[in-house]
């Protein structure tokens, strides 16, 4: 059972890395970031600052799956 838990946390850390790289790379830095990469100007017409938002609430919760996998990983490798 407990190398279930370990294989399924591995997975869940994984996934959550995964989308955790892409949500930062498609933030907007300098640029428009994810409202420029469908066309710059017609972009902020459908609401680029509402996908922004949106796009910062996911990689947020990414991030703390992301932590509760690395310590859950600490919990599940330890050797008593």
């Amino acid at each position: 059972m407990r190398d279930f838990a370990l294989y399924v946390t591995i997975g869940f850390n994984v996934l959550s890395m995964i989308g955790m790289i892409s949500g930062i790379l498609m933030h907007s830095g300098r640029g428009g970031g994810l409202s420029d990469m469908f066309g710059g100007g017609g972009g902020a017409a459908l609401g680029s600052t509402s996908a922004e938002r949106n796009l910062t609430r996911i990689t947020t919760v990414l991030v703390l799956v992301w932590v509760m996998t690395v310590v859950a990983l600490g919990f599940l490798l330890v050797r008593s």
